[in-house]
């Protein structure tokens, strides 16, 4: 079973990748939806078994690199916390699988995006399922690969192409903190097995080695340049600035990405490496800090954005700030719930924001909509539960996750843990405004779109609606049934061994036992956000171009991103296109080829240029040339006889 969940998908891949052509569409969708499906199901079963019934299992695929001491298996390790990621990734993708078949109806490239989608969900699988470090890699590498290859599937945008190329860049840098993360690890306790560095970490607390004549720390460093991977992969500052520009591929791709896969793959690799980070508390405060930090920068980020994917990628990023600083205070039960709601209500976001796209002809600017709630009444109304839960209010699965991570915060009663709650509830003000602001100026008020896009105005197929009911009622009932489960009283039995918490964290016990205002703030801080967005688009519809008036410095500071992309392009991007058009002028042009290939071709051609100036073609100068030789052989012989004696 355990190996269907994971190598379907990639069977779908290679098959459909090879013979997509000679299959065709139709055939190409169902055996990649099929396989998917499959192993979504299979998934189901074994958090079934693995998570509610408490039986990890490890299945043991066979030796993979065996290189002195360095031995490394391919296993597949099923505990509690990868039942919970093979639910998530498996049921998403399965959902976008189903919603590709409507939403790229008219691509002709079908076969060819269905096949990447199988390969990312393999990839993903691989990640999320393996035993060591360097198959997570694999994993890790699978999925910036797939992700490269479907943000710029529409090959034939410069945009696409220059998106994809960013996020595959933006990610090599944090791939490189964990690849030298991972060596680390092997370097400090000999294997990069998961079990044996996790039972020996408690050893290298305290130990130090020396770098450029400073004494560092072993654990935390290990720890941050593993951190450093998660930030890349999880869009965290200042590594986020490829997530927004991924919102040009396809749509699917966008909530393939950003709801329960890519992205939360940093957020599973600090929960997987709990039994190390809690033996870093250096490492914990970088982790809050980054993550409140986040939260809220996204958040004012998507106040103001009027691309309807960018403002859900924006708060896609906010939302993961909130996983982060709830692992960086050691409430990491509490991550991994919001990683498994957050999944259900993004992504249905992210397919009902494409619903939308494809309703209003690709119409992307949500200043350019308005009016169209009678026209697309389902996927209106999916948004709004969407909505609802991402903001957090009662009964929806964001209101337990959510809540549940700013109160864990409080209760931490640290420096970084305050600073956590009150950036988190400002994030949350702005997260139910902009929610709402989407909402209202998308399917409220009178249509802005010219009259021949409103006469194409339609609901969706089926097969992209069914995918909205499913996550639907994900968005709903998630939070609700497995509360108990995942942090409430049962969450030690649940997680068993999958997540470690040293004897001193009792964090999730606190989290129950704060003030009565902690644990209403959040819903109130929605209800403001929500009031305040309809006094905005609503009521007064005159108050936001007023008040960008108004404070215009501030409006730009916030729709160009607080100018992280100007400033990484003025302090990086610059400099690296001037090193290397020094390097390749000056240095292979002048120097490697100069003196190299193109000096020596340039020689040989003026001197056979000279020499042939000697052929004049007469006959007494040829005569001449030969008497001058005689002369020189002679003279020659004379001088090496020793002048005739």
């Amino acid at each position: 079973m355990y190996h269907a969940i994971v190598f379907l998908p990639l069977l779908a891949f290679l098959i459909v990748g090879s013979l997509g052509r000679i299959l065709g569409d139709r055939p190409s969708q169902w055996i990649t939806c099929g396989a998917v499906i499959v192993s979504a199901l299979l998934s189901l079963l074994a958090f079934w078994q693995v998570a509610l019934g408490g039986q990890p299992v490890r299945v043991e695929i066979g030796s993979w690199i065996v290189s002195g001491t360095f031995d490394v298996s391919w296993a597949l390790r099923i505990d509690q916390l990868t039942a919970v990621m093979l639910v998530v990734v498996n049921g998403v993708s399965a959902l976008v699988h189903v919603y590709s078949i409507g939403y790229m109806a008219h691509d002709p490239h079908k076969p060819r995006f269905m096949a990447y989608l199988s390969l990312f969900t393999f990839a993903m699988l691989m990640l999320v399922t393996s035993d060591n470090f360097l198959q997570m890699y694999f994993g890790w590498e699978g999925v910036g690969l797939a992700s490269y290859l479907l943000i710029g599937f529409w090959y034939h945008r410069p945009a696409a192409n220059a998106a994809a190329i960013k996020a595959f860049l933006v990610n090599r840098v944090g791939d490189f903190g964990f690849g030298l993360g991972i060596m680390a690890t092997f370097l400090a306790f000999g294997s990069v097995d998961f079990d044996t560095v996790f039972a020996a970490a408690p050893g290298q607390v305290g130990k130090t080695f020396q770098f450029l004549s400073w004494e560092w720390d072993v654990m935390t460093t290990i720890c941050i340049l593993l951190f450093i991977g998660a930030m890349g992969k999880s869009a965290q500052v200042p590594l986020h600035t490829w997530l927004p520009d991924a919102m040009e591929g396809p749509t699917p791709v966008s909530a393939l990405i950003h709801a329960a896969t890519m992205v939360t793959a940093g957020v599973f690799l600090v929960a997987r490496c709990s039994p190390m980070f809690e033996y870093s508390p250096t490492a914990l405060i970088v982790v809050t800090i980054v993550g409140a930090s986040t939260a809220f920068f996204a958040a004012t980020v998507g106040l103001v954005q009027n691309d309807i994917k960018r403002v859900i990628a924006y708060s896609t990023c906010s939302q993961l700030g909130y996983m982060f600083f709830a692992l960086g205070i050691g409430a990491y039960p509490v991550a991994i719930f919001h990683l498994f709601t957050h999944a259900f209500f993004k992504a249905l976001l992210f397919l009902g924001s494409g619903s939308v796209i494809h309703a209003m002809s690709d119409e992307q600017d949500m200043r350019r909509m308005g009016g169209i709630f009678k026209y697309v009444p389902q996927t209106a109304i999916m948004m709004w539960i969407g909505s609802l839960a991402l903001a957090g209010l009662p009964i929806f699965a964001g209101y337990y996750s959510k809540d549940m991570i700013l109160e864990s915060a409080f209760a931490a009663h640290t420096g970084v843990g305050d600073y956590a709650f009150w950036l988190g509830l400002a994030a949350a003000v702005m997260t139910a405004f902009y929610s709402w602001r989407l909402l209202f100026m998308t399917f409220a008020g009178d249509p802005r779109a010219s009259q021949e896009v409103m006469s194409h105005v339609h609901e969706s197929p089926l097969s992209m609606l069914i995918p909205l009911y499913f996550l639907a009622a994900g968005s709903i009932l998630s939070g609700i049934l497995f509360v108990h489960y995942f942090v409430g009283e049962g969450h030690v039995e649940f997680w068993g061994q999958a997540i470690f918490m040293a004897a001193e964290n009792n964090i999730m016990e606190a989290a129950h036992h704060v003030p009565t205002w902690v644990k209403v703030a959040p819903i109130a801080a929605a209800v403001v956000g929500i009031l305040v967005a309809w006094q905005f688009y609503i009521r007064r519809r005159e108050i936001p171009g007023n008040l960008a008036k108004l404070h215009h410095e501030a409006y730009q500071f916030l729709l160009n991103k607080w100018y992280f992309d100007e400033l990484f392009d003025l302090i990086f991007v610059r400099p690296a296109k001037w090193l290397g058009r020094v390097l390749w002028k000056a240095g292979d042009g002048r120097i490697i080829d100069g003196f190299g290939p193109d000096g020596i071709a340039a020689s040989v051609l003026n001197l056979a240029r000279r020499a042939s100036a000697l052929q004049s073609g007469y006959l007494y100068h040829y005569a001449f040339a030969m008497l001058v030789g005689v002369a020189v052989l002679v003279t020659w012989y004379y001088v090496s006889t020793g002048g005739g004696h």
